[in-house]
């Protein structure tokens, strides 16, 4: 049986040890150096710690706001205050940091659709979702097909796309219950009410003139209602000023 504490130091001492052999002092002032580096506390590792999981805090869905919610969803606290927020004319600017596992999907998700639903007969861009990578947009795209395969409102009312980087020998030009839509031609006809995407592939879609049919039906200043930017604290540096 593995035990994490003894590990630890065994993890500790080898690490100490290929840093003698690798880094020799010959310099008696800083012969113990290294020594000192490891005995300090947090400087070159952590000490071990213990992390509990609490249960998140149960919500109370506010009645009225939705028309699509699955009847089974039960929210969160922090679900129910993102709803509050981003639910009607009057969303507000919103950021959501919760741990791992707490649904951070199902608060933007929700609202999105909902809003899509009540202006399905609007064929045009009403939100717009931004991912650091391709894979987590491949991931959500196919989270946004079976919410909306599922539900009898939302099948044939609300449509995705998917327009990232790199080739694809199968684009999909509809909606299906594990797929969205990623026929690039089919989107520009036909301008989906969700689109997935990244920064980078957003401002090509923004200024090459191929794909300003994408936005011709964006008309009105309030048709995009929702930019989401998920996973937003990987956007530093260089990459969060050109997101921002």
């Amino acid at each position: 049986m593995m035990l994490p504490s003894l590990l630890v130091r065994q993890v500790q001492s080898a690490i100490r040890e290929y840093m003698h052999t690798t880094f020799p002092i010959s310099n008696p002032a800083f012969e113990y150096s290294i020594d000192t580096l490891f005995d300090d506390t947090d400087t070159m590792y952590l000490e071990p710690f213990i992390r509990l999981n609490l249960p998140f805090r149960p919500g109370q869905m506010r009645e009225g706001l939705f028309e699509t919610l699955p009847a089974d969803f039960q929210p969160y606290a922090h679900q129910q205050k993102a709803f509050d927020r981003l639910v009607g004319d009057d969303g507000r600017s919103t950021i959501i940091a919760t741990g791992t596992g707490s649904g951070k999907t199902e608060c933007f998700l929700y609202p999105i659709l909902e809003y899509c639903y009540q202006h399905r007969k609007e064929r045009c861009v009403k939100a717009l979702v931004i991912y650091p990578m391709n894979a987590l947009a491949t991931d959500q795209a196919g989270r946004f097909a079976a919410e909306i395969w599922k539900n009898d409102k939302l099948r044939g009312n609300v449509t995705v796309g998917m327009y990232v980087g790199g080739k694809n020998d199968q684009y999909c030009c509809t909606m299906g219950p594990k797929q969205v839509i990623t026929d690039r031609e089919t989107m520009r006809s036909n301008p989906p009410d969700i689109l997935l995407t990244n920064y980078k592939m957003l401002d090509l879609l923004l200024n090459r003139p191929k794909d300003a049919r994408l936005w011709a039906k964006n008309i009105s200043e309030t048709s995009l209602k929702y930019v989401v930017v998920d996973e937003m604290h990987t956007f530093d540096g260089a990459q969060g000023t050109d997101l921002a």
